[in-house]
């Protein structure tokens, strides 16, 4: 997505529309190459990206791992600014959402296991990779651009962290419930489910459920 790792553009007021035109843009020329649509799979607010991209492009399947609901993030955005006021005041106030996780004891509680077991160089490794953030695309998130589960048709494996401190297991039930399927937990895992501790039996059953839908 534009300005997001070694992609060009520009990512302060990019919204999940951009967004989605980067993803449709990639799978295109994935199409083009291989002669068949890719799978989608998005953490987080990549999550969101691809309902809303499942609502306008054709794909075999769809992935969310601790995905932003499609009722959005407004609820979660609640109990961190209770949790962590300044945090939020600098985030609103500076108009960039990096506020949110700044230091590495936020990034730590909001993103990873406890270290031990998660340890401390790890952490500071992709503490170091995080990336400011779209403003628009936060509020697109919590109130501007709700997607649309029902315009959604594709087979879809909904995947949550037990010890999520952002989604809680209630909100990732009912996003499994508004894509008409049951959502999965991963027991002693934190929100960033691709590289905690155990992130392999993530990986297995993404492979698994893409072999029961022969893909």
């Amino acid at each position: 997505m534009r300005g997001h790792g070694k992609s060009e553009g520009r990512v302060r007021w990019a919204s999940v529309a951009n967004y989605v035109c980067d993803v449709a843009s990639v799978a295109d020329q994935l199409e083009a190459k291989h002669g068949k649509r890719p799978v989608v799979v998005g953490h987080s607010m990549g999550g969101f990206v691809v309902q809303h991209y499942l609502g306008k492009h054709s794909a075999p399947a769809g992935i969310l791992l601790a995905s932003i609901p499609p009722r959005g993030f407004l609820p979660g955005f609640l109990r961190y600014m209770r949790h962590h006021p300044i945090a939020t005041l600098k985030t609103l106030v500076l108009l960039n959402p990096y506020y949110m996780v700044n230091t590495l004891e936020l990034t730590q509680k909001l993103f990873f296991s406890p270290s031990p077991p998660f340890s401390r160089d790890r952490l500071k490794h992709y503490f170091s990779l995080i990336e400011p953030e779209s403003f628009r695309m936060a509020l697109d998130s919590q109130l501007l651009a709700l997607p649309n589960p029902r315009k959604v048709t594709v087979p879809m494996l909904v995947l949550g962290a037990e010890n999520d401190m952002i989604f809680t297991q209630y909100e990732v039930r009912q996003t499994a419930k508004a894509y008409r399927t049951t959502a999965e937990f991963f027991p002693n895992m934190a929100h960033d489910m691709m590289v905690e501790l155990g992130w392999q039996t993530v990986a297995d059953r993404i492979l698994a459920w893409l072999s029961e839908q022969k893909l």
